[in-house]
């Protein structure tokens, strides 16, 4: 880390000059730590910056690094997962080790940040009250940081100071995902007890983090370490990384408890206007600006469901980048993800006689879950196919189908190009319910349907999808595990989980070492009809698999030989630069 360490002084300069007014944060050209932390509104403008860092639409990056370290939400979307028609590297298990990884280095400049509002908050002479929900809010971004480092990299240098250039730290060992795990929660705490309820948050400056955000995402934390020690274990510990300091039952436990108080106290809805949409609430809320941005002239003030978001407005802080544009094929839905969609009563395509077929492509979304169409309806004819158009030419859509979930309602007239604004999901009510659901058969082995009822049925229900019931998993021969974890596939499409959920599952190597296909060929027609389909047109050709409706033959978008996803892709590689100037940090295994 000492490549990354600057004069405090020249970096806060640079950091706030560079700031917009957005949430109230003023620039300033002339400041010093001294100078500056001492009123309230001096923290809060502070605390407010941080919500810049979050990794957003347009390309960022932290104040002082060049351009090669810009980062955005792109490269998290459906990042390298089992679902979508476009094959990443990460996917494949083929990722290289770089010298040095942006997402390392801007990580833990946002934490020097964070800890310097929390430092000087210890110095400041005024009443501590009037301060107290920008020191909490640093000790969620804290938290959040160190999260995200925790699923990428394991265990990593725990920050909690200001470090400078001789300062030890730099040149200490890694502490162990256990121990990050520990600081995640110490801070989620602290934040938690000092942070306001959602209802009390006015609203000027509704998108800020509050006491049921910070506990929906301790919840989400809890899950997540849960499950990757019950399933992944020690096998991705660095030599001496030490021993789990927890029960995964009690982490259970908590995230039960915090998500249930998270959905009846929270003041949280789902986002529900299927009425006024023609069922297509789960496209519309993904794209939602003002009262042009979808068919029922509703706006962001009637979104209650999302609970951490990236915040954007047209007048001040655009997406400032083409991001339908960028969604409609980096999105596209592979063979898997369109057969995983359940039909509306609520059984899989192989077990449901509602299912229609591969004949043509609209064949596929007859009484399906509505976000099937919500997610990936936009091309598709009435009654045809679309065009498949092949992986020759480089086309990032081999499966022929479009996404729309994240674009624009009337593309290409109702916003410019760099001009989309709407908000970013980081953790919403609906993940909310998952998480509960999840944890309780994790830690039970079973979930009543009281439960279901007060938790995956609701997500199910805006999506046209009869619930989901102890007696239709026996009758149906289901694995109420499975079907969870389905729900959360679909209803989270492209929302930064699956792949991080495969990892924590201990099912990476298993799901994305198979085949990427496309659409059914055989029997369809697509079958000897060249103006819908060229065989040439796809490098890896066709391959029979086991489809809802029997052998047929589909094509194929990248081969199960491409992917070689193993144990030790599960974290990334410490950068080789940070071990050059700190030897005392060990290497991820096998990298």
């Amino acid at each position: 880390m000492k490549k990354y360490i600057i004069p405090v002084t020249i970096m806060f300069l640079t950091c706030f000059a560079c700031e917009d007014d957005f949430l109230n944060l003023d620039p300033l050209d002339s400041v010093t730590e001294a100078a500056y932390f001492n009123t309230p509104q001096q923290f809060e403008n502070a605390s407010n910056r941080l919500y810049g860092q979050l990794v957003g639409w347009s390309p960022s990056r932290a104040s002082g690094l060049a351009e090669s370290y810009n980062s955005n939400i792109f490269d998290f979307m459906s990042f390298g997962s089992d679902l979508r028609g476009l094959p990443l590297a990460e996917g494949r298990g083929a990722n290289l080790i770089q010298n040095d990884d942006k997402y390392w280095t801007n990580t833990y400049y946002y934490l020097r940040d964070v800890n310097i509002l929390l430092e000087k908050s210890e110095e400041y002479g005024g009443d501590s009250v009037d301060i107290s929900k920008d020191v909490a809010t640093a000790y969620f971004f804290r938290a959040w940081h160190h999260f995200f480092l925790l699923q990428r990299f394991g265990g990593v240098p725990i920050v909690t100071s200001v470090i400078d250039i001789d300062s030890p730290e730099l040149y200490g060992p890694r502490n162990s995902r256990y121990e990050v795990f520990g600081q995640i929660i110490e801070d989620l705490n602290k934040a938690i007890e000092g942070l306001p309820i959602e209802q009390n948050i006015s609203a000027a400056d509704k998108g800020k983090i509050s006491k049921w955000a910070a506990e929906a995402f301790k919840a989400k934390v809890l899950l997540y370490e849960a499950t990757w020690e019950k399933y992944v274990g020690t096998t991705t510990d660095f030599a001496g990384s030490g021993a789990p300091i927890g029960s995964v039952s009690t982490y259970l436990t908590d995230a039960i408890s915090l998500s249930k108080n998270v959905i009846e106290n929270g003041g949280y809805q789902l986002w529900d206007y299927n009425n006024q949409l023609n069922n297509l609430s789960s496209y519309f809320l993904f794209n939602l600006e003002d009262a042009e941005s979808n068919t029922a002239g509703l706006d962001k003030t009637t979104n209650k469901e999302f609970i951490i978001q990236g915040i954007y407005d047209f007048d001040l802080r655009k997406g400032g980048t083409n991001i339908s544009h960028t969604v409609a094929e980096r999105l596209s839905p592979d063979r898997k993800m369109m057969d995983m969609v359940l039909c509306t009563d609520g059984l899989p395509i192989d077990k449901s006689q509602l299912f229609q077929g591969y004949n043509k492509t609209s064949d596929e979304f007859k009484n399906r879950d509505y976000r099937l169409t919500a997610y990936f309806g936009e091309n598709i004819p009435v009654d045809g196919s679309v065009v498949l158009p092949g992986t020759a030419g480089g086309s990032t859509s081999g499966s022929g189908i479009m996404a729309r979930k994240f674009r624009s309602y009337k593309y290409g007239t109702y916003r410019a190009a760099n001009e989309e604004s709407f908000n970013y999901p980081f953790l919403r009510l609906a993940e909310v319910y998952l998480i509960y659901a999840e944890a309780l058969v994790e830690r039970d082995g079973s979930i009543s349907d009281a439960d279901l009822n007060l938790s995956i049925n609701k997500v199910r229900a805006r999506a046209g999808v009869a619930p989901l019931t102890n007696a239709l998993v026996s009758t149906k021969d289901l694995d109420m595990l499975e079907e969870i974890r389905r729900e959360r596939a679909v209803e989270l499409y492209a929302e930064n989980n699956r792949y991080n959920d495969l990892k924590r599952w201990g099912i990476a190597e298993q799901e994305l070492n198979q085949d990427i296909l496309g659409a059914v060929i055989e029997g369809t027609e697509y079958e000897n009809n060249t103006s819908l389909y060229d065989p040439t047109d796809y490098v890896w050709g066709e391959k029979t698999i086991e489809t809802a409706v029997g052998m047929r033959r589909v094509v194929v978008i990248d081969p199960a030989s491409n992917r070689n996803f193993t144990r030790k892709n599960y974290l990334f590689p410490i950068p080789p630069t940070q071990i050059n100037l700190n030897p005392a940090l060990k290497q991820n295994p096998e990298w």
